[in-house]
C-alpha cells in the first residue's frame, strides 16, 4: 500500500482526506490518505520516514517555508516560490505547485476578462499561485496585506475608488475559513457590485461571509472547491507518475 496525506498546521477543515479515500475506492488504488498536522516544519524529514510516505501534499502554513527541506523543485514551483505537492522519490524530496491548476480551472470557469484588474487579498503561498497565473494570463493585480511592506495596499487603505479600479477580487487568506465562519477580510463591501467577480479560495465552508456579502451585493462569487479538486487531481497525476517510473526502473 502506498501512503499519502497532507501537511499543515490545523486540519480539521480539510476535505481532502475524504476525497481521496472515495477517489482510492472507487478506482480501487490501494493506498491511503491521512491528515498530519504539525506543529514544525524542521521535522518534515522524520515525518515522511516515520509514515513511509510516497508523497503528500503542503496546505497552510508550510507552502513557502517547507522549500529549505526539499532537495528539488519543478520549474513552476521555483517560480511561485511555494509548494502544495510533494514526491518522495529515492528519499529525495521533489516539490511541485499544482495550485496554479486549480486557480486557472477557477478564472476560466468564471469566465475572467483578460482586461480586468485584480486585487489579490494576502501575499503567502496561496496568493503567490495566484500572482504567478495572473502574470502568465497578463491579468494585472495589486496585493493587500495587513503588513504595509508586503503588498501593494493595506485593508485601511481600500476605498470606492481603489475597488472600481478591480473588479476581480480574490481571497488568497484563510479569513473566514472553518471554524472561523463568521469572519471575513475586512473590505468596502458597500464599494462592491454587479461588476465585480469575488473568488475565495477557500471552500470549507462552501459560501464564506466573503461571498455571502458579494453576492448579496450583485457580484459574480466562485468559492475554491472547484480549485481543491482540480489541484488534487493534478497532484495524484504527479504521484502516480513517479509511481510508475519506479516501478519500471524496479523492473529494469
Amino acid at each position: 500500500m502506498r501512503h499519502y496525506g497532507l501537511i499543515g498546521r490545523h486540519l480539521s477543515h480539510s476535505f481532502s482526506a475524504n476525497f481521496f479515500r472515495v477517489k482510492f475506492e472507487n478506482e480501487r488504488i490501494d493506498a491511503d490518505y491521512t491528515l498530519i498536522e504539525m506543529e514544525d516544519i524542521a521535522t518534515i524529514r522524520e515525518i515522511v520516514a516515520e509514515r513511509e510516505l510516497s508523497g503528500f501534499n503542503v496546505t497552510i502554513p508550510y507552502k513557502e517555508s517547507i522549500i529549505p527541506y526539499l532537495d528539488e523543485l519543478s520549474e513552476e514551483a521555483q517560480k511561485v516560490g511555494a509548494v502544495n505537492c510533494v514526491v518522495v522519490r529515492g528519499g529525495r524530496l521533489i516539490g511541485y505547485n499544482t495550485d496554479i491548476t486549480g486557480i486557472e480551472a477557477s478564472l476560466e470557469w468564471m469566465d475572467v476578462e483578460m482586461n480586468v484588474r485584480a486585487l489579490i487579498l494576502g501575499t503567502g503561498g496561496a496568493a503567490k499561485a495566484v500572482q504567478y497565473v495572473c502574470n502568465k494570463y497578463n491579468i494585472a493585480f495589486s496585493t493587500v496585506s495587513r503588513d504595509k511592506e508586503r503588498g501593494d495596499y493595506t485593508y485601511d487603505m481600500l476605498d470606492s475608488e481603489v475597488m472600481a479600479r478591480h473588479t476581480l477580487i480574490i481571497n488568497a487568506t484563510p479569513v473566514g475559513m472553518a471554524p472561523n465562519k463568521d469572519d471575513a477580510p475586512a473590505l468596502p463591501y458597500d464599494a462592491i457590485g454587479a461588476e465585480h467577480k469575488v473568488f475565495d479560495l477557500i471552500y470549507n465552508p462552501a459560501t464564506t461571509e466573503l461571498l455571502s456579502r458579494a453576492k448579496a451585493l450583485g457580484a459574480t462569487t466562485m468559492n475554491g472547491i472547484l480549485m481543491l479538486q482540480t489541484q488534487a487531481i493534478a497532484s495524484w497525476h504527479i504521484w502516480q507518475r513517479a509511481y510508475e517510473e519506479f516501478k519500471e526502473g524496479d523492473i529494469c
